[in-house]
């Protein structure tokens, strides 16, 4: 798997309640993204012989940066990247970034994108296209946190909804392949409460069978894609800010 020179894969860690670790892989190195926890990232880094580089922080959360400061003892020559300007929150940084930068990591292209609403200060790190030197296909990555989910989006715990949509905006605008990698499954709950809007969408519908039936084999819903989102989320549907904001405030209201 890890023998192809240009190529990378992703791989998921499901931890803690509904939170997903993710483990971008190159050749022998590994770069992890919002390590909520250290432990299961470290059985399996050793597990598959490979060395952390890197830790990307999307934004403060804990349950997003709980397990960095036990990986970088285990890795010390690990670089801890996030939003220079939360910095007196995410003080164990090592390379302070903001939006529009760019990165190489394990020399993949990389940019970071401002996509802030669910906090004031949020980051979302992107792939651009490329060909896979394994299969032939053009793939994109984005790693968002918790801007952009399957079917939904973050709450708004210090941004605005104008933030918010801006940012959304901003994802809805990367290529339709590109793979969406956020930080937590909430797919199923939010088709459910797209669902009790539009009952007979049938985008939605589907959707939610095909979901429901990777839940039951204990198998995640993420990646989805920008196309996915396009098609079946409420929020990326949105026409304007104040549509968003009127779904913003009916799903923190919402119950299954």
């Amino acid at each position: 798997m890890y023998k192809e020179k240009n190529s990378y894969s992703i791989h998921g860690i499901p931890v803690l309640k509904d939170n997903i670790i993710w483990i971008l892989v190159k050749g022998t190195e590994a770069v992890v993204i919002d390590p909520a926890i250290a432990k299961p990232v470290e059985m399996w880094l050793k597990n598959q012989n490979l060395k952390l580089i890197a830790v990307l922080q999307t934004h403060h959360h804990d349950d997003h940066i709980g397990g960095t400061k036990s990986l970088i003892k285990q890795w010390p020559g690990a670089t801890v990247i996030a939003s220079g300007a939360d910095r007196n929150r995410i003080p164990f940084q090592t390379l302070s970034v903001t939006g529009g930068d760019d990165l190489t990591l394990m020399g993949l292209s990389m940019k970071v994108l401002d996509v802030a609403g669910h906090t004031n200060t949020h980051l979302a790190y992107y792939i651009p296209p490329k060909k896979d030197s394994v299969d032939g296909n053009i793939k994109a990555s984005l790693f968002c946190g918790d801007t952009l989910f399957g079917g939904g989006c973050g709450r708004l715990f210090e941004g605005t909804p104008e933030k918010m949509y801006k940012s959304l905006r901003l994802l809805n605008e990367l290529p339709e392949n590109t793979k969406v990698y956020c930080a937590h499954e909430y797919t199923k709950s939010n088709l459910l409460w797209a669902l009790s809007i539009y009952p007979k969408d049938v985008l939605i519908k589907k959707r939610l069978e095909s979901v429901n039936k990777r839940r039951e084999e204990g198998l995640l819903t993420i990646p989805t894609t920008i196309l996915e989102e396009r098609k079946t989320n409420l929020f990326i549907r949105a026409k304007d800010v104040e549509e968003f904001s009127q779904l913003r405030l009916h799903k923190d209201n919402w119950r299954e």
